[in-house]
């Protein structure tokens, strides 16, 4: 364990693990992953202090909930009840409200090739009903990383957890990922508003920019005119994965190193990095550019609490939320 900084009266620790290929480093600021590395490529971006996940690119790397994404309007109705939550994002509720679980301190411990956060909701919290015991499990495996979400309420409540981590393949000190490579199981996704909230009309990705079904570079179709495109200002959509239950959701690679990404969950929310501007001051001073980094944001259907279609987020009393997902790490050899 190692000290960071004490910020508004509140210590916070750096807790980390490593195997023979990786190591990973994760904060009790929002249960936040500080570094993932291969050998010596740290393939997440980040930053090397607290303050940087305060004040510089929010949510990057964090524990994103009670609900991730955005709710619209930052209204739904649960068990006939209205809710009312507070909007930060174009009038919408996003990643949980105001102080979501990424600013809250968790307890950590440490456990052979564990680190295990958990946190507890207090019921109304950011306006949700319940108290929501939650748990993020970090596991190091020999081919990667796992996170384990675990949740249960002595209420009815919503409950959609992801982790938004920044990924780059190359390294964090790389400036685009636009010439790397993004495969991706999915035959439809979500379309967004113009405010970036998903609605419960899919679209079918056949003759679209957001067909990943072949291996295709990330920067080939990201400035299409279509609407979608248009509508995020890059990708930042929910990719509905074919199949159910633990199955591999798609590949991002460089050429030489692969991301396989896997999870029991419907789908994952593919983020660009459109809004990265090339202020911050990330690791070994380096800063964040205009999509110099993807997210694969695994998670329930967006804002499907008011939707007709979809999966709707809800934990009912006494039930347990939990999901896996992997984020695994490996060389392409030539006959690949």
């Amino acid at each position: 364990m190692k000290n960071l900084e004490c910020i508004d009266n509140i210590q916070y620790h750096l807790y980390t693990i490593s195997n023979d290929d990786f190591e990973i480093s994760v904060s009790d600021y929002g249960a936040t992953l500080f570094n993932y590395k291969y050998h010596d490529i740290d393939i997440v971006m980040g930053f090397d202090n607290v303050d940087g996940y305060i004040n510089d690119v929010k949510y990057m790397n964090a524990t994103i909930g009670r609900v991730c994404n955005r709710i619209k309007d930052g209204h739904f109705v649960l068990n006939g009840t209205d809710y009312y939550l507070y909007q930060n994002n174009a009038g919408n509720c996003l990643h949980g409200g105001k102080e979501g679980f990424d600013t809250k301190k968790w307890d950590v411990s440490v456990n052979d090739n564990q680190i295990i956060c958990t946190y507890l909701s207090k019921d109304m919290e950011e306006g949700f009903s319940g108290n929501l015991q939650v748990k993020v499990v970090y596991t190091l495996l020999a081919n990667g990383l796992q996170f384990a979400y675990e949740a249960t309420s002595d209420k009815d409540t919503l409950c959609n957890i992801c982790n938004h981590a920044f990924f780059n393949i190359n390294g964090c000190d790389s400036k685009t990922v636009l010439n790397d490579y993004l495969m991706i199981n999915a035959s439809k996704i979500g379309m967004i508003d113009s405010d970036g909230c998903t609605l419960n009309d899919t679209l079918d990705v056949d003759n679209t920019p957001f067909d990943f079904r072949k291996r295709k570079l990330i920067g080939k179709d990201i400035d299409s005119d279509h609407i979608q495109i248009l509508n995020a200002h890059g990708y930042d959509h929910h990719f509905i994965i074919d199949g159910e239950g633990f199955r591999k959701f798609g590949t991002y690679d460089n050429g030489k190193l692969a991301l396989d990404i896997y999870s029991d969950l419907d789908g994952m929310h593919v983020y660009s990095g459109n809004f990265l501007d090339g202020t911050s001051n990330g690791k070994n001073g380096n800063n964040y550019p205009f999509r110099s980094s993807i997210c694969f944001e695994t998670q329930y259907y967006p804002n499907a609490i008011n939707t007709t279609d979809h999966v709707k987020p809800i934990l009912r009393k006494n039930e347990v939320f939990r999901h896996v997902t992997r984020y695994l790490v490996r060389e392409i050899k030539d006959e690949d």
